[in-house]
């Protein structure tokens, strides 16, 4: 009988924490891509080595590639955007002075945008272009040039970005989903509750983000992003859509705002004054049942 009681027990228990959310973040610094020259299977390694001065959406970037089949590396170095651009080089037995010269001569927007033709006067001896017209697509079509000759080069991603500031959400049914895929690129969300209604199940989460990721342009790293998003899923957690709600912004010059905490901690009103993008309102955040009501 205790056999039967311990094994009942120990499913039962297995089951509750199943149904489990939470909230992991990581920081991705590299990032491992396969893909193909000609239809031949590469590998290609990248390592994200800093910003273009105060231009966060431009990074450098040193690795290498190889043939599956042969598997020596060979090294690369290069820039890439936010935008999903991806500038490669090799320059041979001259790899590691001319990639100093290349990100030395590289040191703006502008000069980003002229990449290609600053790396051509170095000359290397192959080059890897991706010019992403589409975030949505995979895989990522691109350029591979050899002296003279040229090939079609594919990467099996849809995202080439190798900074990743990714916000893991574990749900129950041992699914998984990254906010950096559908959220934004930010990251700063940290898990407030979550619960099951009629219509499936909601996550109420909470952020604090910089305004704009490029701290050349207006509300440049600024902190000032802040507020609640509702992530609506299926009664099987299948991610449908979400909400956000903003408490204080730089970008809609939000900052006129008064906080109000309940005695019992469940509910947080924010009452909002008019702001250029929109008029005098109030949130109501219920943390118990993870929902957030906008009212005038």
């Amino acid at each position: 009988m205790r056999k039967i009681f311990s094994v009942f027990f120990f499913f039962f228990l297995t089951s509750v924490l199943c149904q489990n959310v939470e909230l992991k973040k990581t920081t991705d610094t590299t990032q491992t891509f396969t893909g193909e020259i000609s239809g031949i299977p590469i590998t290609i390694h990248l390592n994200y080595t800093g910003i273009v001065d105060c231009d966060q959406y431009q990074h450098y970037v040193d690795g290498w590639y190889y043939y599956d089949k042969y598997k020596k590396k060979i090294p690369l170095t290069g820039i890439y955007d936010y935008y999903g651009n991806l500038s490669l080089y090799h320059f041979g037995t001259k790899q590691k002075q001319n990639s100093m010269l290349l990100k030395e001569q590289i040191t703006s927007l502008q000069k980003v945008e002229k990449t290609d033709e600053i790396a051509q006067k170095l000359a290397p001896q192959e080059s890897i272009i991706f010019e992403t017209l589409s975030t949505n697509s995979n895989p990522i079509s691109g350029h591979f040039y050899k002296g003279k000759k040229e090939q079609p080069v594919k990467l099996f991603t849809g995202n080439v970005m190798i900074y990743r500031l990714n916000n893991y959400l574990y749900l129950p049914n041992n699914k998984k989903i990254n906010t950096y895929d559908f959220i934004n690129k930010a990251g700063g969300n940290e898990l407030v509750s979550y619960a099951s209604g009629e219509n499936g199940n909601r996550v109420l989460l909470y952020f604090e983000q910089t305004s704009n990721f490029n701290a050349c342009g207006q509300c440049g790293a600024s902190d000032g992003e802040k507020g609640y998003r509702v992530l609506y899923f299926t009664k099987d957690w299948n991610y449908k859509n979400y909400e956000e709600f903003l408490t204080e912004s730089c970008r809609e010059n939000i900052y006129d705002v008064t906080r109000t905490k309940s005695k019992d901690k469940q509910t947080i009103t924010y009452k909002i004054g008019k702001s250029e993008s929109s008029p005098a309102h109030t949130l109501t955040v219920d943390i118990k049942n993870a929902t957030v009501m906008k009212s005038k």
